[in-house]
């Protein structure tokens, strides 16, 4: 029997869901069983990218981008009452339209902070990681938003 022969008589197994193939629980999988959390030899350095990281840069991350939608909120009720946006990338971005400037501030601070979070083990200068870089944006940001709250207040 020849090998073309003994191919043409195996079944064809490919139609079958194999475990390569994404679903949901390939993600929850991976995000609660991540494999890659050390170096993979002993020699190396510190790991620079790993598949997990801590759940204090997930809290940050969401906390982050939460407090840049209450900005962008509070930004516009602040400009319905007279303030001007002192931001001049900000302020072009808003004179094409309210939804355009909200949907360019969370797509900037969510690429931002994306990149902060898959960079957060990289040593910057090799003084700080950069995940350091992410618990500041996350601590103006709450500042901001707490400034903006309270002017909204004194407003009123």
């Amino acid at each position: 029997m020849s090998n073309l022969e003994r191919t043409e008589s195996l079944p064809d197994s490919r139609h079958r869901k194999t475990r390569r193939e994404l679903s949901w629980r390939t993600v929850f999988y991976g995000f609660l069983r991540s494999r890659r959390r050390s170096t993979r030899r002993g020699d190396e350095g510190e790991p620079t990218y790993t598949d997990w990281h801590h759940p204090w840069l997930f809290f940050l991350a969401t906390g982050t981008m939460l407090l840049s939608c209450m900005d962008a909120f509070f930004t516009l009720q602040l400009l319905d009452r007279g303030a001007v946006e002192v931001n001049p990338v900000m302020a072009l971005v808003l004179s094409k339209s309210t939804l355009t400037f909200a949907a360019t501030k969370l797509l900037l601070t969510g690429l931002g902070i994306l990149m902060l979070v898959f960079l957060s083990r990289l040593r910057m200068f090799n003084l700080m990681r950069t995940g350091i870089i992410l618990t500041i944006f996350f601590s103006f940001y709450a500042c901001l938003v707490c400034y903006e709250f309270v002017y909204l207040l004194h407003m009123f």
